[in-house]
């Protein structure tokens, strides 16, 4: 359950950040920004389920979504520099996986949406 909320505020926050002459251009691909605090291996399985609730609401990864992955492997003081790399890269949106993970995004910027999935203490 908590994951299709994810999926949902994640689905709503691309969709009203994308105008509607966005929305007709045709190759127009929404990137998202994933800034996670722990490992690619250990977060595998719920990357997989967040790809999974997205392509049901009709978000391919490769097709009409890029994500861009960023994970500080169990360093968290590697997270300003991973958000400000996304903050950078001008993604459409930052998923925080964590408490530290959300902080850093909104610290690295103040115009892109940042959506946290289980924080501690948002």
């Amino acid at each position: 359950m908590n994951t299709k909320m994810i999926v949902c505020l994640v689905a709503a926050t691309l969709l009203s950040t994308t105008s509607f002459a966005q929305a007709q251009q045709t190759g127009k691909v929404a990137r998202i920004g994933f800034l996670d605090s722990s490992t690619a291996s250990g977060m595998a399985v719920l990357i997989d389920a967040f790809r999974q609730e997205l392509s049901k609401l009709g978000w391919i990864e490769g097709k009409n979504i890029t994500i861009e992955y960023r994970f500080a492997e169990a360093r968290t003081e590697r997270l300003p520099e991973l958000a400000g790399d996304l903050a950078r890269l001008g993604v459409d949106l930052i998923v925080g996986t964590d408490t530290p993970s959300a902080l850093a995004a909104k610290n690295a910027t103040t115009n892109i949406p940042i959506v946290m999935a289980n924080p501690g203490d948002p």
